[in-house]
């Protein structure tokens, strides 16, 4: 990958020669790095009101009361997690952040729901098929409220930046289905095998 990058640089920099626009090849550069912090900075905000949310959400008990609401749907996904194990709780806790448009915020819940989910594997150096499942469902991501996205648009000056949410909503639902079907059809396929 640093290869990749070290190419792109050397031919934006070699066009920005021979174009004769050096300046503004310079200007440019300096003004991305400007507005990479400032997202960056934006970013921090949002994840840290979120994963204060969270962590006071947790104390009160209000996200094991939403994990028992949602294990019916949990336990049929997930059928080998045995009732109460902690992974339950993580994944539900990873899917509602990401529900909700807090992917940032949903990284460390879903690091933990792996973690959760290893010390059910037999075979430590394998991928189980709920980790599969846990994988694509988190990567899929359905999105009801994309608050990153809507709060970048309104960061940059879009007049109506919550315009993004039915379609960003029906994108990942269509998502999250096909890549749940297709790990399944991978699984019925993989188990016809001799």
């Amino acid at each position: 990958m640093n290869a990749i990058w070290m190419v792109l640089i050397c031919l934006s920099v070699l066009f920005a020669v021979v174009n004769g626009s050096i300046g503004g090849f310079t200007q440019a550069l300096f003004e991305a790095g400007k507005a990479a912090v400032e997202v960056c900075i934006y970013l921090l905000g949002i994840v840290s009101l979120w994963l204060g949310l969270t962590k006071i959400l947790e104390d009160c008990g209000i996200i094991y009361k939403m994990s028992n609401f949602f294990r019916p749907v949990i336990s049929l996904l997930f059928r080998n997690i045995p009732k109460g194990h902690p992974a339950v709780t993580n994944i539900t806790l990873n899917l509602l952040a990401n529900v909700l448009g807090i992917g940032n915020a949903a990284t460390p819940l879903g690091i933990k729901a792996m973690e959760d989910l290893q010390t059910l594997n037999p075979k430590p150096d394998t991928v189980t098929f709920e980790m599969m499942l846990f994988i694509v469902i988190n990567t899929a991501s359905v999105q009801l409220i994309p608050f990153t996205v809507i709060g970048l648009l309104a960061s940059y000056g879009s007049k109506n930046p919550n315009q993004v949410m039915l379609p960003t909503f029906i994108a990942t639902i269509i998502s999250a289905a096909t890549a749940v079907v297709i790990l399944y059809v991978f699984k019925v396929l993989n188990s016809r095998k001799p």
